[in-house]
């Protein structure tokens, strides 16, 4: 039985800002998406949801809660960074699901983030957001959109073929000293790049700094996992020319969070090279899954993925507003 709010909560509006709640009130919401993401995605989404409660009970979580006859049942929450705001989640329970409800909570954090200065720009990535061609989306004068695949690997079943590599490198462990010269990657590998319309952070080296830090620090892909993360180097200067980060979203499903080459070697297999290196990494040290994330007009990484043994799990759009 859903749980109900305490009598203080009950005369609020339909929608209610997050900071009037308390983490035990968005327990069976938390619970039952918790279970979706395990369930749909194969990540276990604990982590993040603590992150959730903790942050709702010291009120300093932006968001709304979605309340119908007292019973919660969708949320939003954003964070703000600077000049940006990042929509982090939107969730609506199975029982109430539907564009209708989802839309609302959207609405609402697009323009109470709209209303924040000096913010001009609104990213999101909402995989547990239903994905219609054609829905409607708020603010849809400000607003691009772009089609994502969410991929995944059976590892038990992958071959992980060595593959040619047409260009003399070597590949090392992941260190922490590769940061400065992999944001110059991303920084280089993103330029005219669909992805850095997606994200901004990939259109700068301090971007692509702070990119790098969050994956490290942050949840928000899973735990990173150091030992199936790499680097690629030109054999003739020592120059890094390519990186596939890992992390891990279950005990058995790991996550390519990153996966980029420098233009001067693409189409030489380093890009392949490097992603088995972390898949076979990732098999075996338990993992029997693996999934990533891309762009679906990136045709050449999305064939790329498909010939290694991944599949379309899940659509989802990448949604940004700018120039309000």
């Amino acid at each position: 039985m859903a749980a109900r709010l305490h009598p203080a909560v009950l005369r609020s509006p339909d929608i209610v800002d997050l900071r009037q709640l308390d983490a035990r009130d968005l327990d069976p919401l938390l619970g039952e998406e918790t279970a979706a993401w395990l369930d749909e995605l194969h990540w276990d989404f604990e982590k993040s949801a603590d992150l959730v409660r903790r942050f709702v009970d010291l009120r300093a979580l932006n968001g709304c809660a979605l309340i119908e006859e007292g019973v919660i049942t969708g949320y939003l929450y954003y964070v703000i960074e600077e000049n940006k705001g990042l929509i982090g989640d939107v969730y609506v329970r199975r029982a109430w699901a539907g564009e209708e409800r989802e839309t609302r909570l959207l609405t609402w954090g697009v323009e109470a983030v709209m209303q924040t200065r000096p913010v001009n720009r609104i990213e999101s990535q909402l995989m547990m957001l239903r994905h219609t061609p054609g829905r409607a989306v708020p603010r849809a004068d400000c607003l691009s959109a772009f089609e994502r695949n969410f991929m995944y690997i059976d590892l038990r079943q992958a071959e992980l073929g060595e593959g040619r590599v047409r260009r003399p490198m070597y590949i090392e462990k992941w260190s922490d000293h590769y940061q400065e010269p992999a944001a110059q990657l991303i920084a280089a590998a993103y330029t005219g790049h669909v992805d850095s319309r997606v994200n901004d952070q990939y259109r700068s080296v301090p971007g692509a700094r702070r990119f790098l830090y969050n994956i490290v620090q942050y949840p928000g892909c899973g735990t990173f996992y150091r030992p199936a993360s790499f680097a690629a180097f030109e054999a003739a200067t020592g120059r890094l020319c390519g990186i596939s980060l890992a992390s891990l979203v279950a005990p058995d499903c790991g996550h390519i969070t990153q996966i980029c080459v420098s233009p001067t070697v693409q189409g030489s297999g380093i890009g392949y090279s490097l992603l088995r290196q972390s898949l076979t990494a990732l098999r075996e040290m338990g993992c029997r899954s693996a999934t990533l994330t891309v762009t679906a007009s990136n045709r050449g990484a999305v064939d790329l993925y498909l010939r290694v043994g991944f599949e379309i799990l899940r659509r989802f759009s990448a949604f940004v507003w700018e120039r309000w």
